[in-house]
């Protein structure tokens, strides 16, 4: 019989920290998560022995990132093989990200239907949980980092044809409301929830009104599709997500209050879970602290929307079609060269760099409650993934999946399964 595995230090539970922790792992799964006091009286007392306090430690479930286009120079969208593609996903995982989707960007179809075929491959081989497919029905006004020769018009055929490449690993797709084809009876959203993929509202320039008709649509598909056990995905998936709130979207005003406002309203009801991008550079950590305190963290994801230079050196990397270039870690589409004498034009902001791990910390600078920035992180993302239980969370018949970080909430350990992650150079 295997031993026992143990990690000491101040575990982050869903709802409180346990200053002087333990979690209790065995074949791959927790068995016991609380306090040592309580670790004793449950009968745990041989496999803490030789085990000290770790105080200076937080233990962390492993984090689950809905939003990512690579790292560590590899991008996603741009992968000629799954190897290649394992570089970024092992990026992340160094750093605590255990469970994530592989992100692509709006490309031609057969460019898509090429890049979903590989990323397949590792949800097959359970290196990742799926793939997110941000476009190609998005705004052309808010498209942000996106092709505007690749946006088209809603299409059904292109949604089976992908999900058909992805077999049945595509999990979530961004879509705008307001572009033809993608709302109403027939459309893409539609087709979307047939498939057991969840539709995310982003990259719109649409009103209050078409994003409203969006998520009622949505919404209501997902509850006549009875989040049951023979859902097409297999799993109990849910609800929709808004691709970055705030990020590509027209701005919330007080007269024309767009797809924001619809957003926010859909996420306090519990019809929606927003997506932020709190890495210091997408958004204001005063607004990330303000969506949290609107909405509440179980309606709250924080996501990293990663490219390729996510842990390494700044540079020009491929988002896809765009060509990026990186300075001081942020990522931009790189701008026409200016003519003499006339000021250097910044192109618009192309993913971002930081790790889901560096997300969090950004959130509790900010004002998030640590509890709450972990959970967003977590538990709120397995959810979406129909994993509740499963991952994203240290509660005993989990899955083994842990961070240890410092007291600053840098990584100093990963598990996945149970099993140590290479984390050297994190």
């Amino acid at each position: 019989m295997s031993e026992s595995l143990v990690v000491r230090g101040r575990l982050v539970l869903s709802s409180s920290v346990v200053d002087d922790g333990v979690l209790v792992a065995h074949g791959g799964r927790v068995a016991f998560a609380g306090s040592v006091v309580d670790a004793l009286e449950a009968g745990h007392g041989p496999a803490l022995d030789g085990v000290p306090p770790a105080p200076g430690t937080f233990v962390l479930p492993g984090l689950v990132d809905l939003h990512n286009h690579g790292g560590g120079g590899a991008s996603f969208p741009d992968a000629t093989s799954a190897d290649e593609a394992m570089v970024g996903v092992l990026e992340h995982r160094a750093h605590g990200t255990t469970t994530l989707l592989a992100s692509l960007v709006t490309a031609r179809p057969e460019v898509l239907l090429r890049q979903a075929a590989v990323l397949a491959e590792l949800a097959e081989a359970g290196e990742i949980e799926g793939l997110h497919a941000e476009g190609p029905f998005l705004s052309y006004r808010r498209r942000g980092a996106h092709n505007p020769a690749d946006l088209q018009e809603g299409s059904v055929e292109l949604v089976r044809d992908l999900a058909a490449a992805a077999r049945g690993h595509l999990r979530t797709m961004t879509v705008a409301p307001e572009v033809p084809g993608v709302t109403g009876p027939g459309g893409v959203a539609e087709a979307l929830v047939e498939a057991g993929v969840l539709p995310s509202l982003g990259h719109t320039d649409g009103s209050t009104e078409q994003a409203e008709a969006l998520i009622e649509q949505v919404t209501a598909a997902l509850r006549a599709a009875g989040h049951t056990a023979d859902h097409p995905a297999g799993r109990t998936p849910g609800p929709m997500t808004a691709t970055h709130l705030f990020n590509g979207m027209r701005p919330l005003h007080h007269r024309k209050p767009g797809p924001i406002a619809a957003c926010l309203a859909a996420a306090s009801r519990g019809d929606m879970v927003v997506e932020l991008v709190g890495d210091g550079v997408h958004l204001d950590p005063a607004t990330v602290r303000s969506v949290f305190d609107t909405v509440g963290p179980d309606h709250v994801v924080l996501v990293t929307d990663a490219m390729a230079a996510a842990g390494v050196a700044d540079g020009r990397y491929e988002l896809g079609p765009m060509s990026v270039v990186v300075h001081d870690g942020v990522a931009r589409i790189a701008a026409p060269r200016a003519a003499p004498g006339e000021p250097e034009e910044e192109g618009p902001i192309a993913g971002g760099t930081a790790h889901l791990i560096d997300v969090v910390r950004h959130a509790v600078r900010g004002g998030v409650p640590l509890v709450d920035a972990v959970r967003s992180a977590t538990a709120v993302p397995a959810r979406v993934l129909g994993l509740a239980g499963e991952v994203g969370t240290l509660a005993p018949g989990a899955r083994a999946d842990v961070l240890v970080t410092d007291a600053d909430l840098r990584p100093v350990r990963v598990l996945r399964h149970g099993v140590d992650v290479d984390v050297a150079g994190a």
